[in-house]
């Protein structure tokens, strides 16, 4: 396929340099990825779709957030193949994120290490973006774009909800859903919105601002099991659409290189750490609401494993960085083949 030779070329170019630059680079190419992609076919088949918090998902993979922070790239990744595109972190305020360099490539281990701080142009701007994507009639036939929802760093936590209320009404109407964001590692204090108390505060008021669009929370892996539970109950109750479990860990799992380097931890070695507690997040949710898996997913495997888990659906971020464009498009069609083996895809998981 023609992308994966241009991904084959330039990724040694690419991946000299820092990381972070390397991104702003292939973000120049994605116009002409997008018209590649679009003459391939890559897009999910409906055999695949997925119901997910009241909306309906083009195939089990989704993209994770952190990649397009500011909506510029939507119809590329509709085009590559993602069932769902999850944009942002964004925050009320424009902030330029913490002091470069920020990113780190872990290659051997197929992993990632940022501390990003919610670098972004702010909700304002993002909405601007969906707003032209919309009028202009380019926003996705199939795969829901969400909005996700952090705190800008300047905002003391006491503050935070109306913070969170500047994003929410900037995208109102605009996003198909809104994730709220209190796990990133890199913003100062951002964790302890996680505990009960400020939490049913922020989803108290999110919750019924987003009027009617559907709302999830993102969890940290390095929560304790029973932090997770409390957490998952708390969301449950404000009414979330679902939960997203996990982001990255301040941990480093496994034989992970830069032991002393600061910043949330992606990529393969995260997987075991995220399964174990996406279980503990899907057994607590224990079919109230669904649980999107987040954590090391590479493989069509890993996608079949965590729906098999119980989740309803599942997104990647770090692969992508190794795996090149086409990567989504091929877990996909994998699962499409096997699921057309069993019958359909809940035979599938089922089995």
């Amino acid at each position: 396929m023609l992308l994966d030779t241009l991904y084959r070329v330039a990724r040694p170019a690419l991946f000299a340099m820092d990381a972070e630059t390397a991104h702003e680079r292939t973000f120049h190419a994605m116009g002409v990825a997008r018209l590649v992609a679009e003459g391939a076919r890559l897009r999910p088949d409906p055999l695949l779709a997925r119901r997910v918090g009241g909306l309906t998902f083009a195939g089990p993979l989704g993209l994770g957030a952190g990649l397009d922070k500011n909506g510029v790239a939507v119809r590329t990744w509709d085009a590559l193949g993602f069932g769902a595109i999850e944009l942002g972190t964004v925050t009320g305020q424009a902030q330029p994120g913490n002091d470069r360099p920020r990113l780190f490539r872990l290659v051997e281990e197929r992993a990632l290490i940022n501390r990003m701080g919610f670098n972004n142009l702010g909700a304002a701007a993002l909405a601007g973006q969906l707003r032209a994507l919309r009028e202009a009639g380019h926003w996705p036939k199939h795969a829901p774009v969400g909005a996700n929802l952090g705190k800008s760093k300047a905002v003391p936590n006491e503050e935070a909800v109306g913070d969170y209320l500047v994003s929410l009404a900037a995208l109102r109407g605009l996003a198909d859903y809104f994730v709220v964001n209190v796990s990133s590692p890199n913003t100062p204090g951002l964790r302890a919105l996680q505990e009960k108390e400020p939490l049913e505060r922020l989803l108290g008021a999110v919750i019924p601002a987003a009027a009617g669009t559907p709302v999830f929370l993102k969890l940290a892996p390095d929560l304790p099991d029973e932090a997770l539970v409390e957490a998952v109950d708390v969301a449950v109750a404000a009414g979330c659409a679902g939960i997203l479990a996990t982001n990255t860990t301040l941990s480093r799992p496994g034989t992970t290189g830069r032991l002393d380097q600061a910043g949330g931890l992606s990529g393969a070695p995260l997987a075991p750490l995220a399964r174990a507690k996406i279980a503990v997040v899907v057994g607590a949710a224990a079919g109230r609401v669904p649980v999107v898996g987040v954590g090391g997913v590479a493989t069509a495997d890993d996608v079949l494993a965590l729906l098999r888990l119980g989740c309803a659906a599942t997104q990647l971020y770090t692969a992508f960085i190794y795996g090149g464009p086409t990567l989504p498009s091929k877990i996909h069609a994998e699962l499409l083949e096997r699921a057309r083996a069993a019958g359909s895809l809940d035979a599938l998981v089922g089995g």
